[in-house]
């Protein structure tokens, strides 16, 4: 009696994912990490397949992304630079999916951002650089929140529909952008490539010690963390979820939905716009075109692949940022464009679209035969 009791329990001590309990407990954490992996490497197959369409080696095409993103500490440094933007972008799309909400004018916001930081660090320069940095980093929060939160609010007070009103706000940004870069902001110097004058070197928010990673990769990360913590720990992230599970429901309970949707909104520029703010005082240290490099779309992509989840964020961002590292790289030893990750970016946006459609569908992952 005693053995046949313990060679049950023993089986499913050493295959726990053989447990029907086990796979209900955990199968959708599984498949929150199963589904966009298979997705990822659907992706990169087909993109291996595309390349080979031109005469080239996938094997070399895998090798030198790896080389490119994670194979050096030089290309450990560059993904993280690349990635720390994405962190914050991707928040912006995050963050409002919560209420079930689609925003996709993280680009936008990184744009205004970047703008109101450059205003406040000119109107400033006889300030200590830390009272500008400050400065600078509650200007772009501020103009970027804001921007976005005018998505927000065109959804809430006149039913427009939030993708495509953040997507229009996108273009508007940019013409704001080259509007004020070539004409009032503009630096006479500047001459060949518009832009305003620099923020002056004081002002620069400079590097981590003993690496050339900028400290936006800290703030990314703080931002993504915060972001977690107030979705899933605060009564204010339980009712955004509960008004992004039935936002009827939720106005009968009484819940402040259009509160919530202006909160949010304004949460989720700020982290953009703070993307575009260490754009700034890290990287080109004045506005200038430069700065409309597809961070914010991107960041979109790194959303979705981390299925909204703050904290998931980060890793899928400095994955995306390792691609978009690697295509230097590619370019030298493959002769291949350096517009190629944006096509295998493309890719993997409709795998992990594609591959919405099997949450919930997987029977092992449940506990089914």
């Amino acid at each position: 009696m005693t053995t046949d009791v313990a060679e049950p329990v023993e089986a499913v001590a050493i295959a726990p994912a053989a447990d029907p309990g086990f796979l209900q407990r955990y199968g959708g954490t599984i498949e929150y990490i199963l589904i966009p992996g298979a997705a990822l490497v659907g992706a990169l197959g087909v993109f291996g397949i595309f390349v080979a369409m031109f005469g080239k080696n996938p094997l070399d095409l895998y090798f030198y992304m790896y080389q490119g993103a994670f194979g050096t500490w030089f290309s450990w440094q560059n993904t993280l630079t690349r990635a720390a933007p994405l962190i914050l972008t991707a928040l912006c799309t995050a963050l409002p999916a919560q209420l079930g909400m689609v925003i996709i004018g993280g680009e936008g916001a990184l744009l205004i951002g970047a703008l109101s930081a450059t205003s406040a660090a000119l109107m400033l320069q006889w300030a200590s650089p830390l009272a500008v940095q400050l400065a600078m980093a509650c200007a772009g929060m501020a103009g970027g929140g804001l921007w976005i939160m005018l998505s927000g609010g065109l959804r809430q007070y006149r039913g427009v529909n939030e993708t495509i009103s953040s997507l229009l706000l996108v273009y508007i940004a940019l013409a704001i952008l080259n509007h004020l870069v070539e004409g009032p902001m503009r630096d006479p110097a500047s001459l060949n490539k518009p832009s305003t004058r620099e923020i002056g070197a004081a002002n620069m928010i400079g590097s981590i010690p003993g690496t050339d990673i900028h400290w936006g990769l800290v703030f990314g990360i703080i931002a993504a963390i915060a972001s977690y913590i107030l979705i899933y720990h605060t009564v204010f992230g339980f009712a955004a979820r509960v008004a992004g599970g039935n936002i009827r429901a939720a106005k009968i309970v009484g819940l402040g939905v259009g509160k919530l949707i202006l909160t949010i909104c304004f949460l989720a520029g700020a982290s953009a716009g703070l993307a575009g703010m260490v754009e700034v005082a890290a990287v080109q240290g004045r506005t200038n075109a430069n700065l409309a490099a597809g961070y914010g779309f991107t960041g979109i992509l790194v959303a979705f692949l981390a299925r909204q989840n703050p904290l998931a964020v980060i890793p899928v961002a400095i994955l995306l940022g390792g691609i978009s590292a690697s295509g230097g790289l590619l370019q030298r030893r493959l002769d291949l464009p350096d517009a190629s990750v944006l096509v295998l970016q493309g890719i993997i946006f409709l795998f992990v679209l594609a591959s919405d459609a099997l949450y919930g569908r997987i029977g092992f992952l449940k506990g089914k035969s």
